[in-house]
């Protein structure tokens, strides 16, 4: 069972150990980021850090402001600061291969403080009137026009035999946010669905399409929010939506939001596809409930697999995700995503059966976030999982 380790190039470069030590694992690939969100992350083997800060959101390889697909544009990617100088991907890619490893690149997407901060009518808005900074909504002409573009750009990197393009889809209110202090209130499914609505200009406009008032729509979800902000308990599920804002509202959000999401998983997958050589592989991290949001957002696992070679699934909370996917297209992978690091919530320790249970629910290769962060004993317990593969 195929199995690939995240990494970020900070954790390759500079370290002439790192490449041989991953590769050592059992792993036999490394799912390597190109394009990355703002992270502090730990480095606890490296010879010359400890701590890396990326500051912002950045591509992890070159760029000039005089690139040719990004001449004249508003919207374009942000060049990484001393946390991933020159072409830090090529370079930890380069390595990599040298001990071994098939790399693919890892690409996020839809996830961008700083170009939230720096355009602020790029954000969701939420029907209080708040801005999501971190939430580049995907309903926005030339959001998408850029988020399409990046996705090209980042994942078909010399030297790299597929991608995994997370983020592709909604964000909402969840983000590991610095000193994050939104979890005072439990909102449930539910209320994490209502408070992912975008209302910016141009959801206004597509939820007037699908014949409902966009003010009266943001003031049906204040309402429907206001007993889970005293306190009451959320139903969960769609059910919940369904109950919290009415059928007829809940629809006419679900249809335009899917909608939105599907075509743009759609022009993004085949614009890579269009760019790569052929035999590369494209993964999209997802979640098989529609109305999710988040770095796995959510997809129709029949269309999603119509269109990607497969798909990355959470699997932090057990192995019922992976369901929906397994079965849809016999020669798509379906790629059991477990956290391995336990300073994190990682179970390394019970992985083989982990992976054991996921197999019996239908995926076919394993991903483990995230052998860079990991300690010794978290890479001995991986080590040992994936020898009994």
């Amino acid at each position: 069972m195929k199995a690939s380790t995240f990494v970020y190039p900070w954790d390759v470069n500079g370290d002439p150990e790192a490449a041989a030590r991953i590769a050592g694992l059992g792993v036999r690939q490394a799912t390597l980021a190109a394009a990355y969100h703002s992270t502090r992350a730990l480095t606890p083997r490296h010879p010359r850090h400890r701590i890396v800060t990326a500051e912002h959101a950045a591509v992890l390889y070159p760029t000039s402001p005089t690139d040719e697909r990004w001449a004249g544009r508003e919207l374009r990617p942000y060049a990484a600061g001393d946390w991933a100088p020159g072409d830090a991907f090529g370079t930890a890619c380069a390595e990599l291969a040298g001990a071994g490893l098939e790399v693919h690149t890892w690409v996020v997407l839809a996830h961008n403080s700083r170009m939230g901060a720096e355009h602020p009518n790029t954000s969701v808005v939420n029907a209080y009137g708040d801005r999501y900074p971190w939430a580049p909504c995907i309903a926005r002409p030339a959001t998408r026009a850029y988020l399409v573009d990046l996705a090209v750009e980042a994942a078909v990197r010399p030297g790299a035999a597929g991608t995994e393009l997370e983020s592709l889809g909604w964000y909402g209110l969840q983000h590991l946010h610095a000193h994050d202090k939104t979890g005072g209130v439990p909102l449930g499914d539910a209320g994490t669905y209502l408070m992912a609505l975008c209302f910016c200009g141009t959801c206004r406009e597509g939820y007037g399409e699908q014949g409902v008032d966009a003010d009266e729509l943001a003031a049906a979800v204040r309402t429907a929010l206001e007993p889970l902000w005293r306190g009451a308990p959320d139903d969960g599920g769609w059910a919940g939506v369904e109950k919290l804002l009415g059928d007829g509202l809940a629809a006419a959000t679900r249809a335009w939001r899917d909608e939105t999401a599907r075509t743009l998983q759609e022009a993004a997958v085949r614009a890579v596809r269009a760019a790569a050589p052929e035999g590369f592989q494209i993964l999209l991290h997802a979640d098989p409930v529609t109305y999710h949001v988040g770095a796995n957002p959510g997809v129709d696992p029949e269309h999603i697999l119509s269109v990607a070679d497969g798909v990355v699934v959470p699997c932090a909370d057990g192995p019922s995700l992976l369901t929906p996917f397994a079965g849809v297209r016999d020669d798509a992978v379906i790629a059991a995503n477990f956290p391995v690091v336990q300073g994190m919530g990682g179970s390394p320790g019970t992985l083989a059966a982990d992976v054991a249970r996921a197999r019996e629910h239908g995926a076919t290769e394993v991903r483990l976030y995230h052998a860079g962060l990991a300690s010794d004993g978290d890479l001995e317990a991986i080590r040992s999982a994936l020898a009994g593969l």
